[in-house]
């Protein structure tokens, strides 16, 4: 598991409107390309966001399924990667005075990620997860800075 951690700040409020927009996340996901398909009900349990991910020419389209959703509070994802199988990335957002603690958690579920897990794979995954929550912290400043 791939454990990441960032003060944002702005309100949990705030981060939640990013996460629950499906059509943003190609903005702070690292490694998504483009957003392909968004479930108009995201992000209620079962709904599905298609992207596709990768590094100039090698892609991947991608399918997250929400499994948990609890509104400016928690999400979590089952992220299904084609052969590369599948895995879940869980999202806490804890009030901190006016901002959000965010936890991003990665796990993997199936496929070759469950047999390489371990000391390398997941420092990859922690480093790619903080450029990620970077993104994050830095649209949603964006955000809390035009509305006030």
């Amino acid at each position: 598991m791939a454990r990441n951690r960032s003060l944002i700040l702005s309100s949990p409020a705030e981060v939640w409107r990013l996460l629950s927009d499906g059509h943003r996340y190609g903005e702070w996901v690292t490694g998504t390309q483009q957003v392909l398909a968004v479930d108009p009900h995201w992000p209620d349990v079962g709904a599905r966001l298609k992207v596709r991910v990768g590094a100039g020419p090698l892609t991947l389209d991608d399918t997250c399924v929400v499994r948990i959703c609890e509104p400016r509070s928690r999400l979590q994802l089952e992220a299904k990667a084609g052969p590369f199988g599948a895995a879940r990335i869980a999202m806490q957002l804890t009030p901190w005075g006016e901002h959000t603690l965010f936890t991003l958690d990665w796990h993997p579920l199936r496929g070759p990620g469950t047999r390489m897990h371990g000391l390398p794979v997941d420092y990859v995954v922690r480093v790619r997860n903080g450029m990620m929550l970077t993104k994050l912290a830095r649209a949603a400043v964006r955000e809390h800075t035009a509305a006030a």
